[in-house]
């Protein structure tokens, strides 16, 4: 009989603060990441409030503090979205107690880290350069800077970790599909140990002025914290934000075996493909079903077995209508295959999406 996965380690840069302790408190508290835009000037942008990572001025208790993270010199080198994965890996695996230092713990331990956009600002930015100051004065590091996969490459350098490296680049399932590939590593044997998740920062002109071209943005802008609300007859798109989530994995005995407690166990992951428009998936919600089902399988759980469904809530009218999969009862006008049969106790869906932001790839989906 296999081992369980179990999660030994976790850490979040989030807009409700830097921190698991310091999010969680505040998110149960009721309180919003969303705010005023200050990192740019908005000038005629249709958007003017976002989730951003709070600093350690603004924030004094919970900010991010970039100098804590990495020297000025390093920080250079990278976007955002790499800081915010520095910070996050820092403290999952400072819980998880694990910083190996043989080359056999080293090869063991893969990095998998998803992010849909990577370094969208700096991209904006260098062609910025280019046009008013010409090629020359463009950076060295400008594509390692902006690449989705250099979150989990920096990552790795920093701790030294060799084993198998990864960055899903699944828009918005980006996070969670880099854990069910960190699963998959373990399982197969290419890894005893995988630090796993998601990292975006796309807070930029060009990226807001993007999604709202497309009309998945919010246009409520005059009370930020009302902006989301994803389950609302009234939803009108969803708040951009950004941030970090990630997750230290392994096997219940290889846990117990280094002295690590272990705080939930992983039982079941899957995937699928809608195969049906670029933005939308088909109303009877079988795509995400056919995931549910694969999930369900791994997990060795009947359906009626869940009780909780953290829904991947956009606050757009298709995405979080009564039709999407996290919304389907038994009296849903759906496909069989769609139905969840009534749970064994009373069933919760929820998110967290508006508290904090919508990134394209937080791995608590």
């Amino acid at each position: 009989m296999q081992s369980p996965l179990v999660i030994t380690g976790m850490g979040m840069i989030s807009p409700l603060g830097c921190g698991v302790k310091a999010g969680w408190e505040r998110l149960l508290a009721g309180q919003s990441g969303i705010s005023p835009i200050t990192r740019f000037d908005t000038g005629e942008l249709p958007i003017k409030v976002a989730g951003s990572v709070p600093g350690i001025t603004d924030d004094p208790e919970a900010g991010l503090d970039p100098d804590r993270v990495l020297d000025a010199k390093e920080r250079r080198k990278m976007e955002l979205f790499s800081l915010y994965a520095m910070a996050a890996a820092e403290e999952a695996l400072t819980q998880a107690n694990w910083f190996p230092s043989s080359d056999e713990d080293r090869l063991a331990t893969a990095t998998i880290i998803g992010s849909g956009i990577g370094g969208f600002p700096t991209i904006t930015q260098a062609q910025n350069t280019l046009s008013t100051r010409g090629h020359r004065r463009l950076s060295p590091f400008t594509v390692p800077a902006f690449l989705a996969n250099l979150a989990a490459g920096n990552v790795s350098i920093r701790y030294g970790l060799r084993g198998p490296m990864g960055c899903p680049v699944t828009a918005c399932a980006a996070g969670l599909q880099a854990i069910g590939d960190g699963m998959r590593m373990i399982r197969s044997g290419e890894a005893e140990v995988a630090l796993v998740g998601g990292a975006e920062a796309c807070i930029d002109p060009l990226s807001l002025a993007s999604f709202h071209a497309m009309k998945a943005l919010s246009t409520e802008q005059d009370d930020p914290a009302k902006a989301s609300r994803p389950f609302d007859q009234a939803r009108n798109g969803f708040v951009m934000g950004e941030g970090a989530g990630l997750l230290v994995i392994e096997t219940l005995a290889h846990a117990e075996a280094r002295g690590a407690t272990p705080l939930a166990i992983l039982s079941g992951y899957g995937t699928s493909a809608d195969a049906h428009h670029i933005t939308a998936g088909p109303e009877d919600g079988s795509g995400a079903a056919a995931a549910i089902r694969s999930a369900l399988r791994m997990a060795g759980l009947a359906p009626d077995a869940i009780d909780h469904i953290n829904a991947h809530a956009t606050s757009t009218p298709v995405a979080t209508g009564p039709r999407s999969p996290p919304c389907v009862t038994p009296s849903a006008t759906l496909s069989p295959a769609s139905r969840f049969p009534p749970p064994r106790r009373p069933r919760a869906t929820c998110s967290v999406l508006p508290a904090a932001w919508r990134a394209s790839s937080p791995p608590w989906r």
